[in-house]
C-alpha cells in the first residue's frame, strides 16, 4: 500500500512539472522576442537608410 502511494505521488510530481516546463519556455520565447525587438528597433534608422540607398541605385 505504502508503494502505491508512493507511486502516485511521484506521478503527481511529474505532473506538475509539465506545467513549469511550458512556462519557462513561454519565458524564454519572450526573452528572445524581447531581444529581436531591440534589435530592430536599434537598426531600424541605418536599415532604412540602406535601403533608400539601394532603391535610389535602381531609378
Amino acid at each position: 500500500m505504502r508503494r502505491f502511494f508512493a507511486t502516485l505521488r511521484a506521478r503527481r510530481f511529474i505532473a506538475a512539472q509539465e506545467g513549469t516546463t511550458a512556462i519557462e519556455y513561454a519565458v524564454i520565447a519572450s526573452g528572445i522576442a524581447g531581444v529581436l525587438i531591440a534589435t530592430v528597433t536599434s537598426l531600424g534608422g541605418s536599415l532604412s537608410t540602406i535601403w533608400t540607398t539601394v532603391g535610389g541605385i535602381f531609378q
